[in-house]
């Protein structure tokens, strides 16, 4: 991480001014705010922050990161595997939406290591998940895939948001259980093939470098040019996630 991260404030995200310079500054990626309000966290994720969290010695704050790189799914490009294909042929699991947003979010933050889904950031997401009917253009959801012949049981999933024509993935988790192999990738596959369904323009999976994503087929955006491609996306028509 670098040196020295600068603050971040409501008023400053919403000086356009400011907003071009830091965009241009190739050297930072990352800033701090202890802003925990709807208004600030919906702001930076229109101007193409992805934010996770810092734990300092006294204090949590929020992380917005305006990436180097993006990872961008178009969906002509979505790659499915051949163990994906007989999962999906055995039609054994369902891609759900809100339906267990809570517990979506319990599994991510028990199956990884480090968790940046800290105490202050699950309150907001949930403030955010039950104002869905806002006229914001931003709206937050759990995609879920369950296991139809389980009970419903959740397999795997993800947290993410809608900002005009583009969708935004955060976290997500798939069990590990042998008999759950590649569901998280199918559940991926699902999404993907669901989004353009829905008319979306793209998928934005943040950090491209994940082996996971490559497969999927995304390609790599500089920030440079990822910024007026996100920028023409979120000011699009609110795009409806689910029917």
């Amino acid at each position: 991480m670098q040196e020295k991260l600068y603050e971040l404030t409501l008023d400053l995200l919403k000086n356009q001014g400011y907003f071009n310079a830091i965009a241009k500054n190739e050297k930072i990626n990352y800033y701090w705010s202890e802003d925990w309000s709807e208004e600030f966290y919906i702001k930076q994720a229109q101007l193409g922050f992805i934010s996770t969290t810092y734990e300092s010695y006294d204090k949590i704050v929020l992380l917005p990161e305006l990436q180097f790189e993006y990872g961008v799914l178009e969906f002509q490009n979505l790659h499915i595997s051949s163990k994906v294909k007989k999962l999906i042929k055995e039609d054994r699991f369902q891609l759900t939406f809100n339906t267990c947003f809570e517990k979506t979010m319990e599994q991510i933050a028990k199956q990884h290591h480090y968790n940046w889904l800290k105490e202050p950031y699950i309150t907001l997401l949930k403030q955010l998940y039950n104002k869905q009917n806002s006229k914001q253009k931003f709206s937050l959801h759990s995609i879920e895939l369950i296991a139809k012949e389980e009970s419903n049981k959740l397999i795997a999933g993800e947290i993410g948001y809608v900002i005009g024509s583009a969708y935004t993935s955060l976290t997500g988790f798939s069990l590990r259980e042998k008999r759950y192999n590649n569901c998280g990738k199918l559940q991926l596959v699902y999404l993907g093939e669901h989004l353009k369904k829905q008319g979306f323009t793209f998928w934005n999976l943040g950090h491209p470098h994940m082996a996971y994503k490559k497969h999927l087929g995304i390609d790599i955006y500089s920030r440079k040019d990822f910024l007026p491609k996100w920028q023409e996306a979120t000011n699009q028509k609110q795009k409806d996630l689910y029917e």
